[in-house]
């Protein structure tokens, strides 16, 4: 009695469930445009992604054409060490698609990216360009074709390990002082790709590189999708 369980155990456990049984999809929570100006405007190319990598669950369709959705932390121009996604003049792969290079960032009047000029590599679907290695793949979704959503990020609702105790150790006047003020953060105008107009309450998914999802039982509806995390791809509490 009185003992605490570290939520990193059930965690991990959730983990290995999901893992197997989620289907996986693409949902891009904090949308930056993409042009892609030497992708013909009148093209688009229905791709055909896996439901999931381990099972035999068939496949997801998703179109590509000119212009598209990626995720706003997913381009830097002034990047950290070891970041390998889209920076000026860089490439990255489309998950399940092709190459593309940054070109130009388009800007507000506020000085804030809202566009992006891309060019794309018309022989890297499926294999790797000539010449040149490309590490980063990011996620992406069609601009026209891409379902909008909200997204509910649930996280740890303490601070602490022990609800009881602050973060330097000490026991707290109430727990109601270890509370995480970023344990639900809701983002709205998310793009989702449009397999997951099929999405009912109990499915559960794999946002790639973004964590594991289910469909709200409550607040969401066929016109205006809503879905809950449920726990993040990687146990990253309290790491920097």
């Amino acid at each position: 009695a009185g003992g605490i369980v570290d939520l990193s155990m059930l965690e991990f456990c959730i983990r290995e469930d999901l893992d197997y049984n989620a289907t996986r999809a693409m949902c891009v929570l904090k949308p930056l445009k993409v042009v892609i100006t030497n992708y013909p405007e009148d093209q688009e190319l229905t791709l055909q992604l896996p439901r999931h990598p381990k099972r035999d669950e068939g496949v997801r369709e998703l179109p590509f054409a000119r212009e598209i959705y990626i995720d706003a932390s997913d381009y830097e121009e002034n990047p950290p060490k070891g970041y390998r996604r889209l920076m000026p003049g860089t490439e990255v792969r489309l998950r399940g698609s092709y190459v593309i290079r940054a070109d130009e960032a388009i800007r507000d009047e506020e000085g804030n990216i809202v566009e992006l000029r891309c060019s794309y590599d018309p022989d890297t679907l499926g294999k790797n360009p000539e010449g040149r290695k490309v590490k980063g793949v990011i996620h992406w979704v069609p601009a026209a074709d891409s379902v909008e959503c909200e997204v509910r990020l649930y996280d740890r609702l303490f601070k602490t390990a022990n609800p009881d105790k602050n973060e330097e150790g000490e026991t707290s006047e109430s727990f109601l002082d270890n509370i995480n003020p970023d344990s639900l953060v809701v983002l709205k105008g998310c793009r989702a790709e449009p397999s997951l107009l099929q999405a009912q309450v109990g499915d559960s998914f794999q946002f790639e590189r973004e964590g594991y999802f289910c469909v709200d039982s409550v607040d969401s509806k066929p016109d205006a999708l809503v879905f809950n995390r449920t726990v993040t791809l990687r146990d990253s509490w309290g790491k920097a």
